[in-house]
């Protein structure tokens, strides 16, 4: 028993190098990606089915439940700095029909269970229901 359907979020063209930059990172991950990736695979968070390094328009986002239409993105210290870039990445994502949470690394390492309950909450927060 799976999520239950809802309108799919825009897609956009994909260009051949932000695939290939994607399944770069697929093969290089964080150690906070990694940690995350864990609880996310394989259906174990609910049910809900994420990929990794999933190449969306220009972007390759950490994380994306296409179902559930959320995105989720890990961000480390060099991110303080991008702020505005960001930004303005999550308005285009959300622009999309995407849902987008950011957590920072070190919430990872130090309150996984929290940012899994966060990501739950979100799943259901927005209409969509995780299967029980």
């Amino acid at each position: 028993m799976g999520v239950e359907p809802r309108a799919m979020p825009q897609t956009t063209r994909i260009r051949p190098s932000t695939n290939r930059n994607a399944r770069d990172l697929r093969r290089s991950p964080t150690d906070a990606e990694r940690a995350l990736w864990q609880h996310l695979r394989q259906r174990q968070l609910a049910g809900l089915k994420f990929r990794r390094q999933h190449p969306i328009g220009r972007y390759v986002v950490d994380f994306v439940c296409l179902e559930a239409g959320l995105i989720i993105e890990l961000d480390g210290g060099q991110h303080a700095e991008r702020k505005d870039e960001d930004e303005q990445r999550t308005t285009w994502l959300e622009g999309r029909g995407y849902r987008v949470l950011r957590f920072w690394n070190t919430e990872v390492f130090e309150n996984l269970e929290g940012v899994l309950e966060v990501i739950l909450r979100a799943v259901s927060d927005f209409g969509t229901q995780p299967p029980s």
